[in-house]
């Protein structure tokens, strides 16, 4: 049986992991020439909120894996921005719209209580 990291372990990056795999199956229908533009940017968004979970929790003190949660928040938060604009200009559909900002919010939810139990500890 191989060896399960503590990033592996967190709901939240599960959660995060799934919303990346979302992103990317929904900006397969993006016109082309947003190849480079907003399609890449979603997809280096929401990989980048996986990517400072599992970093985090390589840290030692609890600050500074504080820190890592909130750029994941951060980052978080930069791929809300491009899915409104990609609802706005009509490379979303409303279901799929809808579908992401759910699990945006959950998933926020999620990193702002990991954040405050980091800091409290």
């Amino acid at each position: 049986m191989e060896y399960i990291f503590s990033f592996e372990k967190l709901n939240v990056w599960i959660d995060a992991k799934e919303l990346v795999k979302l992103i990317y199956l929904v900006t397969k229908d993006f016109p082309s020439e947003e190849k480079f533009g907003l399609t890449n940017q979603l997809r280096r968004a929401s990989i980048s909120v996986t990517s400072n979970l599992a970093e985090g929790t390589s840290r030692k003190t609890s600050k500074d894996k504080s820190h890592f949660t909130t750029l994941s928040f951060s980052s978080l938060m930069e791929v809300l921005n491009q899915v409104i604009i990609a609802k706005e200009l009509n490379f979303l559909n409303e279901d799929n719209y809808q579908i992401i900002r759910t699990e945006i919010e959950k998933i926020s939810n999620k990193l702002n209580a990991l954040r405050n139990a980091q800091l409290n500890s």
